[in-house]
């Protein structure tokens, strides 16, 4: 068998910034164990699989170890691909994932905008185990749906942040987005996600779900500009629609070539 296979640098203008994804286009599903492979064969933070159906696409992700439930940087990696590679036609692009619903990219100029659900954070009592985390106890910890959030004093504890991915692992969650207000955006945010085999995600823009309505709330705007200090950095523009929130940003196509399956 031979797949073709992108791999797309996203929430950037540069090659080799951002959070690469790679995006395989199907006709049909492939056999879940074997998605699984090809996701750890690539060992990138998320490989997306997309098949044609209708009027829309269905995807799905899949980290090195696990498939999971909303992969934002992947989806912008997919759509990228399809209004950029695969001849798509039109401004916008409507996924279907069967863990997350309906998502939405539409496309305006070099800018690719994802419309997710927004996710709602309560606060946490800040316990001896989740405190372990990070070197630094926080200012305050929530948890949305899938992830802990982390509050900070600024930007440069985020910098400079020392996490204890043995203590983040035990944690009852996908991950642990940390955060503060930033010193030229609106805020910083970093995220580890051992769990499910990412020590640091370059750009997590799944994380922003739960970090936009936090700040838009925090800050009292709708609009707001976000840096994620990972090495590679990344750069999004995300808006609050109360129950959706849109999270934009560019993209670099990195490589195309095929996988060779026995």
């Amino acid at each position: 068998m031979r797949q073709k296979i992108y791999q797309i640098d996203a929430f950037t203008d540069k090659i080799f910034r951002g959070n690469p994804a790679a995006v395989c286009p199907l006709e049909a599903w492939l056999p879940d164990e074997l998605m699984q492979n090809i996701a750890k064969e690539n060992n990138l933070a998320e490989t997306a699989f997309y098949v044609p159906t209708g009027e829309e696409y269905l995807i799905r992700w899949f980290t090195p170890r696990v498939e999971v439930d909303l992969c934002g940087h992947a989806t912008l990696a997919a759509a990228y691909v399809l209004f950029n590679l695969e001849k798509h036609a039109g401004p916008a692009i409507r996924f279907y994932s069967p863990r997350s619903g309906e998502l939405t990219v539409t496309r305006h100029d070099d800018l690719l905008s994802l419309n997710f659900p927004s996710d709602t954070a309560r606060k946490e009592e800040i316990s001896f185990a989740l405190s372990s985390a990070f070197n630094i106890v926080p200012l305050e910890i929530l948890k949305g749906k899938t992830d802990y959030l982390y509050l900070f004093e600024n930007e440069e504890q985020i910098r400079r942040i020392i996490p204890h991915l043995d203590c983040i692992s035990d944690l009852d969650a996908r991950g642990v987005i940390i955060t503060a207000k930033g010193n030229e955006v609106d805020f910083v945010s970093r995220f580890f996600a051992p769990q499910v085999g990412v020590n640091e995600d370059p750009v997590t823009s799944s994380a922003h779900t739960l970090l936009t309505p936090f700040w838009a709330k925090r800050l009292g705007k709708t609009h707001l500009t976000a840096l994620q200090l990972s090495d590679r950095q990344g750069q999004l523009s995300c808006t609050y629609l109360h129950d959706r929130v849109e999270i934009s940003g560019q993209a670099r196509h990195y490589l195309t070539g095929e996988i060779f399956v026995d």
